[in-house]
């Protein structure tokens, strides 16, 4: 069963809290339906008094943001009730070409061969993200240890299994690494985070990319002790509960990972340099591939060159199909839709911080409003 997460984020935030002690799958969170609202979607009187039933569910990068957005949203535009559900961006995905969800959040855009089985779908970039390399060494996180591509794989295939390891200590001098195992734990669930993650190994990596690749799900190498979990809580509360973990996490769970007190890796990028996410690195790596991104903007961000670059950013996409079930619902959706990727409204600076994302840049936002217009 994919994690399914329901609520506002501070209802998560104190739910992870709660339950720390506990297994990851229970990390989802019961809440209630978001009102949002949107005006004018239907003129009449009669018309007016309607509600529209929007079900927004995938991604658990974005499910911070959504929730966010809600309230705000909610506040000005009276008619359109948007559920929201962190369960994974491949459920996302998989929900929004079924017709399950009128829109799939996801970390990662489809594929050729999924979009020539499914031709209708739009891939709307919301927003650019990022992701963290997180791990739990009693005495060590509190500095920022340097990983690099090579060495994740090599800790992910069970190559490198130890943290006082060589390869780690290399980049690491005058770092007393401890001689312990490593726990690797990846997302047990169809995740754009475990996309994004494993395009960084394959991409830095050719022997990754010629085994396990990438993709929403791909066949970890099986790594004594290595473990699995469900959405990025369940990545949180996972690390948090054993120590020599290392873990992939989005960044708009930095509040939760330094909550659970983990270490934050900086990561080597195409230039050599080791980073953290921060708003200029990001915004650096994205700058670097605007001019490149199609106007159907499928493209990975994943290791962009430039010195400044951070190596593991997306857009965050909305996943919908351009034909809906009625205008009503179609209008719903182009309204609310433009109003995320406007700068004064969805992609501006109070929401956007709060989950360490950054707004689209001026010709991506044109793009995403061009596709958004192709809702009907």
């Amino acid at each position: 069963m994919p994690l399914r997460l329901h609520g506002d984020q501070t209802t998560l935030e104190a739910a992870m809290l709660k339950n720390s002690s506990r297994n990851p799958v229970k990390a989802a969170i019961g809440g209630t339906v978001l009102a949002l609202t949107l005006a004018g979607v239907m003129s009449s009187p009669t018309a007016s008094a309607r509600t529209l039933n929007i079900t927004e569910t995938g991604s658990t990068l974005l499910y911070p943001l959504f929730n966010l957005w809600v309230p705000a949203y909610t506040h000005s535009h009276p008619g359109v009730r948007i559920n929201t559900q962190g369960t994974g961006s491949g459920t996302g995905i998989s929900e929004a070409v079924s017709g399950v969800a009128q829109i799939g959040a996801s970390d990662a855009y489809m594929s050729n061969m999924q979009m020539k089985q499914n031709p209708a779908i739009l891939n709307i970039p919301l927003a650019i993200s990022a992701q963290t390399v997180n791990y739990n060494i009693p005495g060590l996180n509190g500095i920022h240890l340097k990983l690099s591509g090579p060495v994740l794989a090599g800790i992910y295939d069970g190559h490198i299994r130890y943290w006082n390891a060589p390869a780690i200590a290399q980049l690491n001098p005058g770092v007393r690494l401890p001689h312990h195992l490593i726990t690797p734990i990846h997302r047990t669930d169809g995740s754009g985070d475990t996309f994004i993650f494993s395009q960084y190994l394959s991409f830095s990596t050719p022997y990754w990319n010629s085994h396990a690749g990438y993709g929403t799900t791909i066949s970890w190498p099986a790594v004594p002790g290595g473990l699995g979990a469900l959405g990025n809580p369940g990545m949180v509360q996972a690390s948090a509960q054993t120590p020599y973990s290392i873990a992939y996490i989005g960044v708009s769970f930095t509040k939760e990972v330094k909550r659970a007190h983990l270490g934050t890796a900086m990561l080597k990028n195409r230039a050599g340099r080791f980073l953290l996410p921060t708003k200029k690195t990001v915004a650096d790596a994205a700058a670097q591939l605007v001019k490149k991104t199609p106007v159907d903007e499928r493209i990975s961000l994943v290791f962009a060159p430039g010195a400044g670059s951070y190596p593991i950013i997306n857009y965050e996409y909305a996943i919908v199909n351009d034909h809906q079930a009625n205008a009503d619902m179609a209008q719903a959706l182009r309204t609310f839709l433009s109003w995320a990727v406007d700068t004064h409204e969805g992609n501006a600076r109070r929401f956007l911080r709060q989950v360490r994302f950054i707004a689209l840049p001026a010709r991506i936002s044109a793009l995403s409003r061009k596709q958004i217009a192709k809702i009907h």
